[in-house]
């Protein structure tokens, strides 16, 4: 039985994809540091990762993410950061709004027993995963001189997506598409 790698998550507009990208390109005029940015079209946020799951699952969790009733909702860019200053390997803007916790929570709360519920959910996109940093203290500092315009925008929806990974990136399609009442 095929069992395919999946997410829960939120696409984002082309006007957020091209400061994103933008800021992607300042990032890379950085020194000190190797890595891959994410592709602009990989560019999502992940309301929650599902893992491996076989094809019966991928059809229980399309039926139960049906059950969300969440109004459409605004977010905006946020900052840049890492995770860890002591072990820095992504590298990703925060993600402001609301609605996204509260949407979050209602997959958490729809999937309840089907997977374990986030702990620490954290509202961010990764632009970057990182491979070596020289001088983490000096890549900090440069990290807080990129700015990052606060674009708003909105939620209208979120996605069930399977992710296939190459050796190139992964390879991302689309399983599911939930409309946020309007």
């Amino acid at each position: 039985m095929e069992k395919m790698r999946c997410f829960v998550g939120i696409n984002f507009p082309d006007n957020v994809v091209n400061e994103i990208r933008r800021v992607q390109g300042e990032l890379d005029k950085k020194k000190g540091w190797r890595g891959k940015f994410v592709e602009g079209r990989n560019l999502h946020l992940t309301l929650k990762f599902l893992g491996e799951i076989s094809q019966e699952g991928v059809a229980i969790v399309k039926n139960k993410l049906k059950r969300i009733e969440q109004q459409k909702f605004k977010a905006e860019l946020g900052e840049l950061g890492v995770f860890s200053p002591n072990f820095i390997r992504i590298v990703w803007i925060k993600i402001f709004g609301e609605g996204i916790f509260d949407l979050q929570k209602e997959v958490d709360g729809v999937l309840e027993g089907m997977f374990k519920p986030e702990e620490r959910f954290m509202s961010h996109l990764t632009i970057a995963r990182v491979k070596n940093v020289e001088n983490r203290k000096l890549f900090l500092e440069e990290l807080k001189k990129i700015k990052v315009e606060r674009i708003g925008f909105d939620v209208k929806e979120f996605l069930l997506v399977k992710s296939t990974l190459k050796s190139e990136g992964p390879d991302y399609e689309v399983l599911g598409r939930y409309r946020l009442d309007l």
